[in-house]
């Protein structure tokens, strides 16, 4: 389950104990978005079962403080939420782009493609 939402009133606390419990055994949770979409503590409590794993790009609190549950618990991968081009960004993406635009005039299968839908 990938979270990308806005963080809004609606989406506060949106990933729940009730949430997390509706998600597979084995899942991983991969939060893109903010911090407070997710209940931390109902995080803690499903992967400290070792039920769901977790990737969070961003935490509730944020900065996560040293000594948090979260940066020991088992199956949680914690990456910095760091945006914004950086000097290999700009080359990449045009090589990326040619490329792709070199496929899909030749018919040929693009890359990346990750989930099609509809017809």
């Amino acid at each position: 389950m990938i979270l990308s939402t806005p963080l809004t009133e609606a989406t506060r606390g949106l990933v729940n104990a009730d949430f997390l419990s509706l998600m597979k055994d084995g899942a991983l949770l991969v939060n893109v978005s903010r911090g407070p979409v997710v209940d931390t503590n109902a995080l803690l409590t499903e992967v400290e079962k070792g039920r769901i794993s977790a990737a969070l790009d961003v935490t509730d609190p944020e900065p996560l403080p040293p000594g948090h549950p979260l940066w020991t618990a088992p199956g949680v991968l914690i990456s910095p939420h760091v945006g914004g081009p950086t000097s290999a960004f700009l080359p990449r993406a045009k090589r990326l782009l040619v490329d792709q635009l070199h496929r899909f005039v030749n018919h040929e299968p693009l890359r990346n493609v990750i989930l099609t839908t509809g017809t």
